[in-house]
């Protein structure tokens, strides 16, 4: 079977790619610098489907090692790029750790990848591009116009789109995906993999998490006086499963659809806006367990609201994102309460 490498791959959402991809008959090799994230992983990925994928713990910017990866691996047909710096919080206060990591590793990447006649890549990109959308281009889809990013993070996303494009425009062999996530939560039904940030969490639901945990004594909510509904930020939360099924439906399309286009773009996203009150509401309601929180001031870089309009992915993918929300917080629970070691 063809085999893919997956860059980040021991992350939150490449984790669950890898499963993916290895349930549906992929080889995987894992490329990644364990940063944001812990070896343990592996065991979790091979408790889930039988198997250890490949792995090599290198930094993606590091162009000797990642060559060496290709060199070792003769059998890669695809990339799936996750690996990157991601919290908006903290890109606003280290850019240029940011701008050196998410940008430079993908010039690296996209260099080895020719060097190797590497011709497929998946790349992950981010709701974030869109900035602030107009009300007329809610819900969000692909024609919406990128907007001046409003953090570092968002603006590493926007650099490397046009990067992709710009050397698929000289190179006619390299094909791209660009998938645009919305907001990421869950964890697997198995309970074996998860979102598992290092230091305080930068993301909504694993600070839920931990405040129900009791790690975290409370919640902070960044602003209760956005023009929403109850005042507090919308997004568009996407299970984490879902998710990464839809990167196994783009790598089987690049490899084997004859319709394809050279360069493609897909939002990955439910269709439907909960604001984190909601979030927080539909947590107590799926585990039985209140959630103390505090309503604080607004955090820079925060969108007001998005959501996404996925009928292209859902039409030309086949792809849909349709776990109900308290079954996803149900399974983020779980995950939290394995690793707490809480009954």
């Amino acid at each position: 079977m063809a085999r893919i490498l997956v860059t980040g791959g021991t992350g939150y959402i490449g984790s669950h790619t890898t499963v993916e991809l290895m349930q549906q008959g992929y080889d995987v090799t894992i490329v990644d610098n364990l940063s944001n994230s812990s070896i343990d992983v592996l065991d979790g990925i091979a408790a889930i489907t039988g198997r250890k994928p490949e792995f090599a713990n290198i930094d993606c910017g590091n162009f000797v090692d990642l060559d060496n990866v290709f060199n070792t691996y003769h059998d890669i047909v695809g990339v799936i790029h996750f690996a990157a710096s991601k919290a908006v919080g903290e890109s606003v206060e280290k850019p240029l750790l940011y701008y050196r990591n998410n940008i430079g590793s993908l010039i690296t990447l996209l260099e080895v990848m020719k060097r190797h006649q590497v011709q497929n890549i998946v790349f992950s990109s981010s709701c974030t591009v869109y900035g602030q959308p107009d009300s007329e281009h809610l819900p969000v889809d692909e024609t919406a116009p990128i907007q001046p990013a409003l953090s570092p993070y968002g603006n590493t996303k926007q650099i490397n789109e046009e990067i992709i494009r710009d050397e698929a425009h000289t190179d006619k062999d390299l094909h791209a995906t660009i998938l645009r996530y919305f907001n990421p939560i869950g964890a697997h039904p198995s309970a074996q993999i998860g979102e598992l940030p290092n230091g305080v969490p930068q993301n909504l639901l694993p600070f839920v998490t931990q405040t129900a945990a009791g790690l975290r004594p409370e919640l902070k909510v960044f602003g209760n006086d956005y023009n929403t509904p109850d005042g507090s930020c919308i997004r568009d939360y996407i299970y984490v499963v879902d998710l990464a099924k839809a990167h196994v439906k783009a790598i089987d399309r690049m490899l084997h659809a004859a319709d394809r286009e050279q360069v493609e773009v897909f939002n990955l996203g439910t269709g439907n806006g909960l604001s984190v009150l909601e979030l927080i509401h539909d947590f107590e309601e799926a585990t039985g367990v209140k959630i103390p929180y505090t309503i604080v001031g607004r955090r820079e870089g925060d969108i007001e609201q998005v959501w996404a309009a996925p009928k292209k992915a859902n039409e030309v993918l086949g792809w849909k994102a349709d776990t109900p929300i308290r079954e996803v917080l149900a399974s983020a629970w779980k995950w939290e309460k394995r690793i707490r070691h809480i009954q």
